[in-house]
């Protein structure tokens, strides 16, 4: 299936956000996907600034100007179904979490930095232990060790999950991405697999995970690439993402006449024509997972880990809301796991800490 990834591009307007909910659907997706922002759930105040057209802003900033009600979601979720497509969402925390799943969409996805998200992955599990059929769930894997795969999968379990590999950079270098890492996925972790694909090529990325087994494609979709949305730069304009979706399409023609095996070899043949032979090697890869290049000083950065939310004393005893599970990003230092939540409720401090710190095992 293909996931046109509209996320926060309409910007808070329900008339844009409808846009783009009609340029997917025209463009060929099956799924139309959205991101469920608070603020609070995603960031420390104190996170660091963000480069816009109109200027540096903070980016905690950033994302309150993205933060909208359940109504809006609700809407979008009929308005994609009026399409005739399936509507999914990515939540960032407990309350977008419980929200989302009040309108039951027809899908969840956890986006990379979420993969270690232990609480939000926790309560899913819960919600889905409670229901006959399980509602889908797709994970993404970037900017992730193999350990952290396997750990959240051994939370959310693999009935009706799904793994999409992805390389957390803004743009993804293609020659990067490792897409023979999806063979070893579904070997593996026997789910069914695919790629969430932040390269600027419309066709290269997608193409060649087909070819290795891949059934679930997941790219940004956006009006306009000179928008001023966060992933906008990023994007596919309709008319490549219309493109995206003809060569996934002739793709999954040649493997269904020719079968997996020679119609995968027959991608990569037609591809390797198109774009260079050692470059489809370089996009292919080892198979061995490991963090990309592009991504590796963003690991601890850019997925979760835990952080103070008041200035605290020496002595002080750790209570719900003194830390949080958050995204790090640009200036903040970096906590340990959020598996240690609620070990650390309770605990006295051993010295004094700041607000936005990241909590460490040595201030107990």
């Amino acid at each position: 299936m293909v996931i046109a990834e509209i996320g926060t591009s309409h910007e808070g307007s329900i008339e844009k956000a409808k846009k783009l909910v009609d340029a997917a659907s025209e463009s060929g997706t099956d799924y139309i996907k959205f991101q469920w922002v608070y603020a609070s759930e995603i960031l420390h105040p104190k996170t660091g600034f963000v480069d816009l057209p109109t200027g540096k802003i903070p980016l905690y900033d950033r994302f309150k100007e993205l933060e909208c009600p359940p109504s809006f979601y609700k809407e979008l979720l009929d308005y994609t179904h009026s399409k005739g497509k399936k509507f999914i969402c990515s939540p960032f925390g407990l309350k977008s979490l419980e929200e989302l799943l009040s309108i039951q969409p027809d899908a969840i996805k956890i986006a990379s930095p979420e993969l270690n998200h232990y609480k939000m992955l926790e309560a899913l599990r819960d919600y889905r232990a409670s229901q006959k059929e399980k509602i889908p769930v797709i994970l993404s894997s970037g900017v992730s060790k193999m350990q952290d795969i396997e750990k959240a999968l051994k939370i959310t379990g693999t009935e009706n999950v799904s793994l999409l590999h992805c390389i957390t950079s803004y743009p993804a270098p293609e020659e990067e991405y490792n897409l023979k890492l999806i063979t070893k996925y579904k070997k593996e972790f026997k789910i069914e697999c695919g790629v969430s694909d932040h390269s600027l090529d419309p066709v290269l990325v997608p193409a060649l995970s087909i070819a290795c087994g891949g059934t679930i494609i997941e790219k940004h979709i956006t009006l306009s690439r000179k928008t001023s949305g966060l992933d906008d730069p990023v994007a596919l304009e309709p008319e490549q993402f219309g493109f995206m979706c003809h060569a996934v399409n002739q793709s999954l023609a040649s493997i269904n006449h020719y079968g997996a095996d020679l119609g995968s070899k027959r991608i990569i043949e037609q591809i390797s024509e198109q774009y260079g032979e050692e470059r489809v090697k370089k996009v292919l890869g080892s198979g061995i997972k490991e963090l990309a290049p592009s991504e590796k000083e963003n690991y601890g950065r850019t997925n979760r880990s835990l952080h103070y939310m008041n200035d605290l004393k020496k002595g002080d005893v750790i209570k719900e809301g003194d830390i949080a599970i958050l995204r790090t990003e640009k200036i903040l230092t970096p906590g340990i796991s959020p598996e240690y939540y609620d070990t650390l409720i309770g605990k006295t401090l051993t010295c004094d800490v700041s607000s936005g710190s990241g909590v460490m095992l040595s201030h107990f």
